[in-house]
């Protein structure tokens, strides 16, 4: 129905709004950490959960602090982090696992 959703079922109307996008209708895309922190590139990061990596017994453990993070737009599942952390190597994170440090 034209820029409106509707839920086909109630028919409920909405207006989609992307929760990544704070700058109305210019595209900019913003990316926040796991406590509502705007992210930029080169920022430092702390992840604030155990993560388990596949092929790595130890996986990374909460409070590694993760520096010089680039953020990308095109991340697989939701990944919108590349990083390399001590000890592991190149990863991609999501933002949603951090916190600005």
């Amino acid at each position: 129905m034209g820029a409106l959703l509707v839920c086909p079922e109630c028919g409920h109307e909405w207006t989609p709004v992307s929760a990544e996008t704070e700058a109305g209708d210019s595209g900019v895309r913003v990316i926040k950490d796991a406590v509502g922190n705007v992210l930029a590139d080169g920022d430092t990061v702390t992840v604030v959960k155990a993560l388990k990596v596949k092929g790595s017994p130890s996986g990374i453990k909460a409070g590694t602090k993760v520096r010089n993070i680039r953020l990308i737009e095109d991340g697989v599942d939701g990944h919108d982090i590349d990083c390399k952390i001590d000890g592991f190597g190149a990863m991609q994170l999501k933002s949603s696992v951090v916190k600005k440090a």
